[in-house]
């Protein structure tokens, strides 16, 4: 069984190397180990030395140098709108902060469809409709690989992401971002979301 440590991402893909075609939900995409079998019976070891996030169009090398193609599984979500972009902001926190997973667009989130969740974003005054679509959140996006230096780790920074925490800092888990009598050893909490821009003097270990 040929053995992959090695995804080779979207722009990088040659079509002439590419063998065969899997697809793949999120939870898939987001393994390091496991057992796979292509569309065409290809037989693939995941081993990867590294948490990451297979994206749709991305391609598992095999120890040959034959490609897999990945593809992204169409999937049961929720698709969030609101009339007020604020009510979405305050809706992303809330998911950021319990860590749940999240897909931003211009004008809709998409969350996994489950009943509380479902119940959470009608109790922050959004519309939830039942759609069916790949799942890309954001941890899988890699656009913030500076956040707190863990950028391929596609669980519990995403409350980083968003931006939006500052919007309601009073619910916040992180009680660094607003009280101000001690020292701040995290920094990431003050406006900028990411840890890199302070401007109140204080001194990080950042």
């Amino acid at each position: 069984m040929p053995r992959v440590a090695t995804i080779v991402r979207k722009p990088a893909v040659k079509p002439d190397r590419v063998v065969d075609t899997i697809t793949l939900d999120h939870e898939g995409r987001s393994r390091r180990h496991a057992h796979l079998t292509a569309e065409g019976g290809t037989e693939i070891h995941l081993d990867l030395d590294m948490e990451t996030t297979i994206n749709d169009g991305d391609a598992l090398r095999l120890e040959d140098g034959r490609l897999v193609l990945v593809k992204a599984a169409l999937e049961d979500l929720l698709e969030v709108r609101a009339e007020n972009p604020l009510r979405l902001m305050r809706l992303a926190w809330h998911l950021g902060s319990q860590h749940g997973l999240v897909e931003a667009t211009g004008d809709a989130l998409y969350i996994e469809n489950t009943p509380a969740l479902a119940e959470l974003a009608r109790g922050q005054g959004c519309v939830a409709t039942a759609v069916k679509r790949a799942f890309r959140p954001e941890q899988s996006a890699h656009h913030c690989d500076h956040d707190h230096g863990h950028g391929h780790h596609h669980h519990g920074h995403d409350h980083g992401h968003h931006d939006h925490g500052h919007h309601d800092h009073v619910h916040h888990e992180h009680k660094h971002d607003h009280d101000h009598d001690h020292d701040h050893h995290h920094g990431h909490g003050h406006e900028c979301g990411c840890g890199h821009h302070h401007h109140d003097g204080h001194k990080h270990d950042h």
